[in-house]
């Protein structure tokens, strides 16, 4: 009976201790996202790659045949996050033929994505008749802005120098991204086409104003203090993303989203664009709408593809991406139409 009697006092014991030690693991998980944007920007990063997992994989079934790629190809020595890859059409291996050319810039918040997300879309682009770059660079938390801004503009002067090689018409480039991809699109645009923004960055440009002919911008950020602060979880991933890309928790004070916010920073010079977003994105008012209304009355060329609120089914954020819907597949044709028209020298 003793024994028995000692056996069960000691679990209270250690149901207390365990009970204290979850207590203050808690209390240091909790301290630790609110004082670290690394927790929380992990959490968002796990959820957007398994997303385009998810996409990519669907989009195979989409694939073209007659396209050939360049992959794996270094664009910054030194530099591990530093790559990229080309797609064109199989007929110009072993050529020097040269053709417009699209630069992808691929979304993930700032803090996630890869250059192969979306491969298969990047090979229809290309069997349109286009060169197509994906561009990698480094994201948050382990690197903060204005690192992706000065490596994409490394990439574009790699792709400019290397134009023969990679079948690049220099003269005919137009800038595409999705989600922070556009946002970094529009910003190495607007970096292009001001001096007095460019001067703000601290970032020489590797394109002249005349050789890019547009921009595609699906489902971006342009106006970084209105995407943050929502509610629910969507609200709270947008802030962590935000803060482990820039290093501040204050949006309304950073330099660094102050420069973020291309809507505040464009200009009639800035090239034409072609702007989208779903209807059920809640980026779509605030940034994708607001932006083409910026830009429109800047006298811009602008080509938008918006959707009624009603509009059914609900096209989501990179609704762009599922070619297995109707919506999807307008949305790639709209584009395909954009880059020929503001490619093709008359």
């Amino acid at each position: 009976m003793t024994t028995t009697t000692n056996h069960h006092r000691r679990w209270p014991r250690r149901l207390a201790w365990t009970a204290g030690t979850l207590l203050v693991l808690g209390a240091g998980a909790a301290v630790a996202f609110v004082t670290d944007p690394r927790p929380g920007a992990l959490l968002v990063r796990a959820v957007f790659d398994r997303s385009a997992r998810q996409t990519t994989d669907a989009l195979t079934a989409h694939a073209p045949s007659g396209v050939d790629a360049i992959t794996g190809v270094q664009y910054r020595d030194g530099d591990d996050d530093a790559y990229l890859d080309v797609y064109f059409p199989a007929e110009l291996s072993g050529t020097a033929d040269a053709l417009p050319t699209v630069i992808w810039t691929h979304g993930g918040a700032w803090i996630s994505g890869h250059r192969t997300n979306y491969a298969t879309y990047y090979e229809l682009l290309a069997d349109a008749g286009f060169t197509v770059v994906s561009v990698d660079y480094s994201v948050g938390p382990e690197h903060r802005y204005p690192t992706a801004v000065a490596q994409l503009r490394d990439a574009h002067a790699y792709v400019l120098a290397n134009a023969a090689r990679l079948h690049v018409d220099p003269d005919r480039i137009v800038l595409a991204g999705d989600s922070a991809g556009a946002q970094l699109s529009s910003q190495l645009a607007a970096v292009a086409t001001s001096d007095d923004y460019a001067r703000e960055i601290g970032i020489v440009s590797a394109l002249r104003p005349e050789q890019l002919r547009g921009v595609v911008l699906n489902c971006g950020i342009y106006d970084v203090p209105n995407m943050v602060g929502g509610p629910g979880v969507i609200g709270w991933g947008t802030e962590q993303s935000v803060w482990a890309y820039t290093g501040s928790k204050d949006v309304d004070d950073s330099p660094a989203v102050a420069q973020m916010s291309t809507l505040r920073h464009v200009t009639a010079d800035f090239p034409p664009a072609y702007i989208s977003g779903g209807n059920a994105d809640p980026l779509t008012p605030k940034q994708s709408k607001a932006l083409a209304a910026r830009l429109t009355g800047l006298g811009v060329d602008v080509t938008t593809l918006f959707f009624p609120d009603d509009h059914e089914p609900p096209l989501a954020h990179e609704y762009q991406f599922d070619l297995d819907t109707a919506d999807g597949r307008t949305a790639l044709d709209r584009t395909i139409e954009f880059l020929r028209k503001h490619t093709t020298d008359s």
